[in-house]
């Protein structure tokens, strides 16, 4: 038996409440984010959407190799399905 309230399991933070992945991924909209694909391009960008096959959905897009700017697009889509990034890094 379990002894204690529901706010007592580990991870659930200093308010007792815990945030679940979907509720993470929902906070992060609208924020700006790094995608780094595994080739080593980046494409920074304002997160518009992600999906739970991590199909992710940027506007006012930069795609950057090597560290340099290569192109801008308004809007760019990058399938997540296959494994194709590493990273997302949240700013």
């Amino acid at each position: 038996m379990s002894g204690g309230g529901g706010g007592d399991r580990p991870g659930s933070g200093a308010g007792g409440t815990m945030k679940t992945p979907s509720d993470f991924l929902k906070s992060i909209r609208g924020r700006p984010v790094v995608v780094k694909l595994n080739s080593g391009v980046d494409y920074r960008g304002i997160l518009a959407c992600l999906d739970g096959y991590m199909n992710i959905a940027m506007e006012q897009t930069e795609e950057y190799i090597n560290g340099q700017l290569k192109n801008k697009y308004g809007d760019a889509f990058i399938r997540g399905n296959n494994g194709t990034y590493n990273t997302i890094r949240i700013f």
